[in-house]
């Protein structure tokens, strides 16, 4: 279960705006996070992984404090069981794909993960092979099972797949699916992309102006075709 609560000054191309937000996530559920740019999407990621600072707020994982401004508790990035996927990939280039995930896997863990992940991403033929010389598709699969080893209680995707084209969208969509059923992990999605929201979201959560404008399952916010600009 996940408790958020934030307020932030946000700079944005509108101007000066706040960000007041506040939601319930449970164990083993997608949330997307939608709306506009400067809505606030990316600034609620960088406050669950601790990369950005609030006025006031609360975070609560599985019982655990990450966060809460009365009482002075700020865990910093590396103390918070968090994955986090960006739109740039960001993989060693220095290292083959096993080299990136070997990086990835916590001190003393088994191999075990690390093999089942390759399998499972259908990477295999592509351990010896370094991050210049793969596919888009290719190097998202990659970042997606490194955030995976470490195991976190939370994963945070922002715009993962919008660069890549409809089919390997699709497949990786799969991917994202398999992946945390079979892990069982809490994730943040933000997107733009309203077939893989509905495909892949158990909440929706629409952004405005830092505020939520609208909440609830896909069933729920966009019933009877509608859209989110009706």
């Amino acid at each position: 279960m996940i408790r958020f609560q934030a307020n932030k000054n946000l700079l944005t191309s509108h101007g000066k705006l706040k960000l007041d937000v506040a939601f319930e996530l449970g164990k083993g559920e997608l949330l997307t996070l939608y709306g506009p740019s400067g809505a606030g999407k990316t600034t609620i990621l960088r406050i669950l992984s601790g990369l950005t600072d609030v006025i006031s707020g609360q975070i609560i994982i599985d019982g655990e404090t990450w966060l809460d401004t009365k009482q002075k508790i700020n865990l910093p990035p590396q103390n918070r069981s968090v994955g986090f996927v960006f739109q740039d990939f960001a993989l060693f280039p220095h290292l083959s794909v096993k080299g990136n995930l070997r990086y990835a896997l916590p001190k003393g863990d088994d191999m075990k993960l690390m093999d089942e992940l390759i399998q499972l991403m259908e990477l295999g033929p592509l351990q010896d092979v370094r991050p210049a010389f793969l596919s888009g598709g290719q190097q998202q699969r990659v970042a997606l099972a490194r955030a995976i080893l470490r195991k976190p209680r939370l994963l945070l995707l922002d715009e993962p797949l919008s660069a890549l084209d409809d089919d390997m969208r699709h497949r990786l969509q799969d991917f994202i699916e398999r992946i945390r059923h079979r892990f069982e992990l809490t994730t943040v999605l933000v997107s733009h992309h309203m077939p893989e929201i509905l495909r892949l979201s158990d909440k929706i959560i629409w952004l405005d102006k830092g505020k939520i404008k609208r909440e609830g399952t896909p069933a729920a916010l966009f019933s009877n075709s509608k859209t989110p600009d009706t």
